[in-house]
């Protein structure tokens, strides 16, 4: 019988990418899809999780539980805190797609820096680093880069390019800044290659997150 994984979507932009990424890394495995792009508008609106989303993932956890899954991914680094605590409800593992990046970022050097559009991603990601980099036993210093402006040409003008242009400009004084850079929400998955040929390593999760399905399921 095939293994499934679940992931909860708070962002409609992922959904493809995380599917290709699972045809191709995890073709043996079902991936069952729950998208509720209003969590991460009221995250944002209220500048962090509510009991409400907390609520509703925890509901949306118990019912991949009961649909089969094996395992959940969280998707969102913006509600990356909330599955900790959803995880006490289930008895499947509810993993982070953005653990395995924030290993590897640490592995790479001294001076970490987290690109984020929207606030609400950016404390718990370098939180995430941060923590990380403790349980490793590694003395790490995290720099949140903010790129001002990015979320609203996407989210709210639809202007793509714009917010790229954005994004890359702050990835540029990341790297001047630090010895890898984190990018740290899924909107930014099409801009990994645009970044191989930066001065230091920019890393994304979504690649690394699925891959750790692998080991975890002993695939």
């Amino acid at each position: 019988m095939k293994k499934k994984v679940g992931v909860i979507h708070t962002f409609l932009y992922s959904v493809e990418d995380l599917k290709a990424l699972f045809s191709e890394l995890l073709p043996e495995v079902d991936m069952i899809n729950i998208i509720d792009d209003s969590l991460l508008k009221e995250v944002l609106e209220n500048g962090g999780p509510t009991p409400a989303v907390v609520r509703r993932i925890c509901n949306y956890a118990q019912e991949l539980e009961q649909k089969g899954c094996d395992l959940i991914l969280n998707q969102c680094s913006s509600v990356g805190e909330v599955s900790e605590i959803a995880q006490k409800l289930v008895s499947i593992p509810y993993i982070k797609v953005d653990r395995p990046m924030a290993e590897e970022a640490i592995g790479l050097g001294k001076r970490v820096g987290v690109v984020a559009t929207a606030y609400t991603t950016l404390g718990p990601s370098a939180r995430l680093v941060k923590k990380t980099a403790e349980e490793m036993h590694v003395e790490t210093m995290v720099n949140e880069c903010f790129a001002d402006g990015a979320y609203d040409a996407l989210l709210k003008e639809g202007n793509k390019a714009r917010h790229d242009e954005i994004l890359m400009a702050t990835i540029d004084d990341a790297c001047r800044d630090n010895d890898v850079v984190c990018l740290a929400q899924g909107s930014m998955y099409s801009l990994v290659q645009k970044c191989k040929d930066k001065p230091v390593p920019v890393l994304h999760s979504f690649r690394s997150g699925v891959a750790q399905i692998r080991d975890i399921l002993n695939l």
